[in-house]
């Protein structure tokens, strides 16, 4: 463990009056420092909540929250057991939705009595199987830890963890922990102690979370109460409602806004609702009291997100292809599996030899590629395959640029280095839909392919099956119904091949076009 600097080792216990000082010293000198100002614009309507962090006039962060399409994560339901699958040591958990969520056995709190999910005397690696901890028809109280994503239903768990201003409480759980982002490891066990004092033999564990590092014990105490009242709320629905009921719902996106994103480099949260600018002053003034003087009412003319060209962002954030400013760019493809970044010098040909110019484009490249994945919020495997660079140096410095760029995300992420074929390997915490899978579906056309059958294919496919026809069926005429492209080419470029078809069953076969019909689409007619 690094040892901690001078003024952590030298800095007094926080709850005294020297204590105090100190805190307004740091605070005073991490005022001086330069810092990345944010500003976060919230655009609500009664259907949706959006959110943009803006630095230095870029779009960093986007959230959507849409009324009837509101994230599930943080919720915590009353849940039936459906079916174990021992094979896949999970269970499927009926919690009122379309879909049957998931619970795997790493996911299922500890048994009383015995180490953290583990069978005693059968190793460290040993997990108690599934089928002996649950079973079909019994009722468990889960959270959900992921939303539903595709075909995938919600992931839960039996671990309960409630979010509070300061503080995150683990009813179940005795630890109290510290977040890794705060101070140095002394500072932190100063917290520690403090929270165990202030937390007493009410029970349960505590995370104290990063904006608690400066907060004064009538503060902490004040969120340990709220807290456990929460959870006294919960356990008393419980008891009282049936399987499928939602017994804790999370707070909606604008109050997570206050909540979660507000911290030191935020000098103003604008909304440009009069009713939610009231109801989260309200929600502020109670919970997040730090954050009150910077929410601020939007009232110009033009929409709150044209202040940035937000709109624009989010039509290039679904977009495959992102220009970079020096004329490379990158391709952006996501599928179920992973997604895939493929890194181009397109017209970039600024430096003074190509070594220098790849590695350049790479370098915007890895800029560019940790803000798109916030962007479009992209999670699950994700391989990037940058331009082939021979020294060695050129590599690591494009490995420690995105390393660096990386961590700012909020969210979980994974980087392994260049594998043997070049490839950088990255894992990123997925917990709810990609901005793609929210705005958009798949197109009706292709199916999601991106590409249609050319009309010569479709042409041969439809002579084909005039040809099953007519070893089936004895009518008088086959009609063809398609699109214009279609019946163009049949007669045009394919007329000699649909008069050799006609010549050769014996029937005539007439042409008809729809314009309604894609390019794909056909339909052959008995007449």
């Amino acid at each position: 463990m690094a040892e901690p600097c001078l003024a952590a080792r030298l800095a007094p216990h926080p709850r005294s009056t020297a204590g105090r000082a100190f805190a307004a010293l740091r605070r005073a000198a991490a005022s001086t420092r330069i810092q990345p100002m944010q500003d976060i614009l919230i655009n609500w309507t009664p259907q949706e909540t959006r959110v943009a962090i803006v630095e230095h006039g870029a779009v960093q962060d986007l959230y959507i929250e849409r009324t009837l399409e509101r994230g599930l994560v943080g919720n915590i339901y009353a849940g039936r057991v459906a079916r174990v699958l021992p094979g896949m040591q999970s269970a499927f958990i009926d919690i009122g939705l379309e879909r049957a969520a998931f619970l795997h056995v790493a996911d299922l709190h500890r048994e009383p009595g015995k180490p953290f999910g583990r069978v005693a005397g059968e190793g460290a690696a040993a997990l108690t199987p599934i089928e002996k901890r649950v079973f079909e028809g019994q009722t468990l109280m889960v959270q959900v830890i992921k939303d539903p994503i595709g075909t995938k239903g919600a992931r839960l768990s039996t671990q309960i963890s409630i979010a509070g201003r300061l503080l995150v409480f683990l009813p179940q759980d005795e630890h109290i922990g510290i977040s890794q982002k705060i101070g140095s490891a002394e500072l932190r066990e100063q917290l520690r102690q403090r929270v165990t004092a202030l937390a007493g033999k009410g029970g349960g564990g505590f995370i104290l979370r990063t904006n608690a590092e400066e907060a004064s014990d009538d503060e902490l105490a004040a969120d340990i109460a709220y807290l456990r009242k929460t959870w006294a709320g919960i356990r008393e629905r419980n008891l009282t409602s049936g399987a499928g009921t939602l017994l804790h719902e999370d707070l909606n996106l604008a109050q997570r806004v206050l909540r979660d994103l507000v911290n030191d480099d935020t000098a103003s949260i604008r909304i440009d609702s009069q009713l939610q600018f009231d109801t989260l002053r309200a929600f502020g003034a109670e919970y997040t009291p730090t954050s009150v003087d910077k929410l601020q009412l939007y009232r110009g003319e033009r929409p709150i997100f044209d202040l940035y060209n937000i709109d624009q962002e989010i039509e290039r954030a679904l977009a495959r292809r992102v220009d970079l400013k020096s004329g490379g760019y990158l391709i952006i493809d996501q599928t179920e599996a992973l997604t895939t970044i493929d890194v181009n010098t397109g017209g970039y040909v600024g430096a003074r030899n190509f070594d220098d110019t790849i590695f350049k484009t790479n370098l915007e490249a890895a800029q560019a590629i940790a803000r798109q994945l916030r962007l479009r919020n992209l999670g699950g495997i994700i391989i990037i395959d940058f331009i082939d660079m021979t020294r060695e140096e050129h590599r690591d410095a494009v490995l420690q640029e995105l390393r660096k760029q990386l961590a700012r995300d909020r969210t979980k992420v994974t980087v392994s280095g260049f594998s043997q074929l070049g490839l950088v390997e990255m894992t990123r915490k997925r917990t709810r839909e990609s901005l793609a899978h929210m705005l958009c579906e798949p197109c009706p056309t292709c199916q999601g392919r991106g590409q249609t059958k050319t009309a010569r294919s479709v042409c041969y496919d439809i002579l084909r099956e005039i040809l099953r026809e007519a070893r089936q069926f004895n009518p008088k005429e086959f009609r063809v119904i398609a699109s214009a492209a279609v019946v163009e080419m049949l007669l045009d470029e394919e007329s000699a091949h649909l008069a050799g078809l006609s010549d050769f069953i014996g029937k005539r076969i007439s042409l008809q076009t729809e314009p309604s019909l894609s390019p794909e689409q056909y339909d052959i007619v008995l007449m």
